[in-house]
């Protein structure tokens, strides 16, 4: 039997808070961030809204403490994104195991690379002639594996989970990176509230880059760029609090909604609400369903403010809209969801997969 003491869980957390309080010393802005994208189209269609309402896989993504709410024992889920015309692309998968009534495990995978890039280094030969034939291609790839574990308290209500997360990122031969970070999660439900608290990178996500400049150096010299040199890229903590209310709104309709505020602590961001210690990013979703067949959801995020041609502000923000549908133990879900806010109209549809499993039982 695998024991996981609440007291164990509570000493993390508070040195995942101490590792908030310095990340401004040491932290990189932006650092990862393909890490902040999002997965499976329920969220997405969300507006990112599901730290407190996750439970499902996903929530290996999203706040683990969610694991704990799988009705079989296994869930799988993969998606599929393309991102500026197919020029990029993004994969995850993801599956989780119900190891008992009060404890689950998930291993979640996520891709987002570029691939096909054309390396132009030995276009020119010796002589000056333009070799087309000498032209390579290569890939800059994100990759992170997510190793989940998530557990019912004894306090009624409260649920708690973390994340071991390794990240290895490369770009062709000429630049890779090792990464290591944790995160922590819970949930506390009352009555038709539910409560959501998400600890990413709390002691502080590193990247160990290293790189090959054995055939950039005379084109840096000559091109009078500085050649890289082995370094280390550190990820700020950040948290992420969702606080939603669920229940039945006319017969066999149930809705749900949710108020996600995410705050980052490595200076001010281009959020709504933000200082040199801290910014705030809101963000609301919003999910209708019938017999929990058919689903219709909504979200808003990205809200920012922005200045025009003119210097005048105004507020910008990102809609959202999405369905889903549950037929067996199979989840199609599809949003359609904008990359930038509501004056950038670069809008991806999404689809996901989730399929809910039991063990066969065995014949007596």
């Amino acid at each position: 039997m695998i024991k996981f003491k609440s007291n164990h869980f509570i000493i993390i957390i508070f040195t995942g808070l101490f590792f908030t309080h310095l990340s401004p010393l040491f932290g990189q802005k932006y650092s990862n961030e393909f890490m902040a994208i999002g997965v499976g189209a329920r969220s997405l269609a969300m507006g990112n809204s599901t730290v407190a309402l996750s439970n499902d896989v996903t929530s290996g993504y999203w706040n683990p403490a969610g694991l704990t709410k799988i009705k079989t024992d296994w869930d799988l889920s993969v998606m599929h994104n393309e991102y500026f015309a197919g020029i990029a692309q993004y994969d995850y998968g993801a599956g989780a195991y119900k190891y008992n009534d009060s404890l689950s495990f998930a291993l979640s995978f996520i891709r987002f690379g570029i691939d096909d890039i054309p390396n132009t280094l030995d276009l020119i030969d010796s002589e000056g002639n333009l070799r087309y034939d000498r032209i390579k291609s290569f890939s800059a790839i994100d990759l992170a594996f997510i190793f989940s574990m998530a557990k019912i308290s004894k306090i009624e209500g409260l649920r708690y989970g973390a994340n071991v997360k390794v990240i290895r990122r490369t770009a062709g031969d000429f630049a890779s990176a090792w990464g290591f970070g944790l995160d922590l999660g819970a949930q506390y439900s009352r009555n038709y509230w539910e409560f959501g608290l998400m600890a990413k990178d709390i002691t502080t996500t590193f990247n160990a880059w290293s790189f090959n400049t054995d055939g950039l150096k005379d084109v840096f010299e000559m091109t009078g760029n500085e050649i890289p040199e082995n370094s280390i890229e550190y990820t700020s903590p950040r948290l992420l609090l969702g606080i939603a209310y669920s229940r039945p709104i006319y017969k066999n309709i149930n809705g749900q909604a949710e108020l996600g505020l995410d705050a980052t602590f490595d200076g001010a961001r281009n959020v709504l609400i933000h200082s040199d210690f801290m910014s705030i990013d809101p963000h609301i979703g919003l999910e209708l369903d019938y017999r929990k067949i058919v689903f219709v959801r909504a979200g808003v995020n990205n809200i920012q403010e922005a200045r025009t041609f003119d210097s005048k502000k105004e507020l910008t923000w990102q809609p959202n809209i999405g369905v889903g549908l549950h037929f067996w133990q199979l989840y199609l879900d599809y949003a359609f969801t904008n990359l930038g806010n509501a004056s950038v109209a670069l809008y991806s549809h999404v689809f996901s997969l989730r399929l809910a499993l039991d063990k066969p039982q065995k014949k007596i």
